[in-house]
């Protein structure tokens, strides 16, 4: 359902809430590797995710990413879908057909419309510090091996 990069980013940032919330940085090699991501298609992501203000960047000896455990609980899913895809995801036809819509619909756009409007609702009332904490509590798991 969603676009590759959006995978990782939502990946990229739970990580790095969790370890946000023991104040460690990390590196995008790190992110990488435990997301499971190139890097260097994984860098290009945090890149997003800094302009749009959702994760938070330093540079030097001690630097790396992080997301202030502050912002962690105002952070929903929806603010790192539409950095990285827009809004496209409440848009698109469930068959891939552009030009789909009420007045010429595809066989499932009128099942595929509740869909979206659920996926917004999770996206929208889902949080960073919510998805960690589960994590932390070993209720859901960032890799599944």
């Amino acid at each position: 359902m969603f676009s590759k990069a959006c995978e990782y980013g939502i990946r990229a940032s739970i990580f790095i809430a969790i370890k946000s919330r023991s104040d460690i940085r990390v590196s995008l090699k790190d992110i990488a590797r435990e997301t499971d991501s190139p890097v260097s298609f994984t860098a290009k992501i945090l890149q997003r995710l800094v302009k749009n203000n959702i994760i938070d960047s330093l540079k030097g000896p001690n630097g790396g990413f992080e997301i202030k455990k502050s912002k962690a609980g105002k952070i929903r899913l929806s603010h790192i879908v539409n950095a990285i895809d827009g809004d496209s995801i409440y848009k698109k036809c469930g068959l891939g057909f552009r030009n789909c819509n009420n007045k010429k619909p595809c066989p499932l756009h009128y099942k595929f419309t509740v869909v979206r409007e659920n996926l917004r609702k999770m996206l929208e009332e889902t949080t960073l510090l919510e998805l960690s904490e589960d994590i932390e509590r070993g209720q859901s798991f960032l890799k599944i091996n």
